[in-house]
């Protein structure tokens, strides 16, 4: 049976601090494009207020940080968390890549390509954390979910103002 270790606080810092730095880095490329070239676009049906991703978006990179705690704290040598780290280093540099894709170069279809991609990664992802920790794989389904929203608006920005 899995005895938990004690909590590092320098462990959660990095786990937790890590997604955020990612989406702080993301929100660099997006803060200048809201307000203009965002805002001129088509939108696609069920389409959020602009505040809105970046509070879903802040509560999902925390639930993610946890996540990745749990997996972690377990140790890297046991079975199970190397790949599921792995997976999840992997869909945090695909989630960090597509803001500045879709607002910084303004290329919806790339970013589409993108999204396309996270979208599996994540549920790898997450079902990798699930083997090493139930509740690590819970933590990502809200994520999960929102990605599939996010490629639908994706895809919706990408047609309707292509």
């Amino acid at each position: 049976m899995f005895k938990p270790a004690r909590p590092t606080w320098l462990l959660i810092v990095l786990c937790v601090g890590a997604p955020l730095l990612v989406g702080f880095l993301g929100s660099l490329a997006t803060r200048s494009a809201v307000a203009g070239w965002y805002a001129g676009l088509v939108k696609p049906p069920w389409t959020p207020p602009s505040w809105t991703f970046g509070v879903v978006w802040t509560v999902l990179y925390v639930m993610m940080g946890v996540a990745s705690y749990l997996v972690v704290r377990r140790g890297v040598s046991r079975p199970g968390v190397r790949p599921a780290m792995t997976f999840y280093v992997l869909q945090l540099v695909l989630n960090g890549v597509w803001s500045p894709v879709f607002f910084g170069l303004r290329a919806p279809w790339v970013a589409l390509g993108i999204i396309v991609v996270l979208v599996p990664a994540v549920w790898v992802t997450m079902v990798l954390f699930r083997r090493v920790s139930r509740g690590a794989g819970v933590l990502l389904v809200p994520y999960l979910a929102w990605v599939c929203f996010a490629t639908y608006l994706n895809a919706g920005f990408a047609w309707l103002n292509r």
